[in-house]
């Protein structure tokens, strides 16, 4: 049988299923939440960053998701410092310059805080005297720290960030730290 399940990876999680060589001692991984043998994140979401993981034994399907030439969207809820203005919300939804080049367009909205949102442990920082607010960002591409990047690019610093969906499937009734067997998606035709 084909595994294929999605996961609520918490905050603080490494997206693997070890954690070899860190001198601080043991991180939680994947490992701590995920005892199926053979299954592998199709994609990464950094440690600090909360959210939807899928993981796979097949590593077709595993490619299928994870490869940004398939430009997958991945929806994520980020919670910036400040007030992002339209120019703001522009700029990110056109692509901004970054480091290694300037990013895809991408879909950038306010939104209310979501519903039924857990608290993260630890809490983010929280300045009094600088508002905070949440944005959906929507990106076909996957460089490292990206959306970080981006929000931080528009004078928005991440101070939370949870991937919220990835292609059809979504975090939509998955508390942090479960996981759910899902029907493998149908194989695309071969011409």
């Amino acid at each position: 049988m084909a595994w294929f399940i999605r996961f609520n990876k918490p905050h603080d999680v490494l997206p693997q299923f070890t954690d070899a060589g860190y001198a601080g001692g043991p991180r939680r991984t994947l490992s701590d939440f995920i005892d199926l043998p053979g299954v592998y994140p199709a994609g990464r979401l950094d440690r600090d960053s909360e959210g939807l993981m899928l993981l796979t034994d097949d590593g077709r399907l595993q490619a299928r998701i994870a490869d940004p030439r398939h430009k997958m969207p991945k929806t994520y809820w980020v919670q910036v410092e400040g007030i992002p203005d339209s120019a703001a919300l522009e700029a990110l939804s056109r692509g901004v310059d970054l480091k290694d080049g300037r990013t895809r367009p991408a879909r950038a909205s306010r939104m209310e805080e979501p519903e039924g949102l857990w608290p993260r442990d630890p809490p983010i920082r929280v300045r009094k005297s600088v508002p905070d607010c949440w944005i959906a960002l929507t990106l076909r591409e996957g460089r490292n720290r990206q959306v970080r990047r981006m929000t931080a690019a528009v004078g928005h610093p991440t101070l939370r960030l949870i991937r919220a969906r990835i292609g059809d499937w979504t975090l939509d009734g998955l508390a942090p730290g479960r996981w759910e067997a899902l029907p493998p998606p149908d194989r695309p035709h071969r011409r």
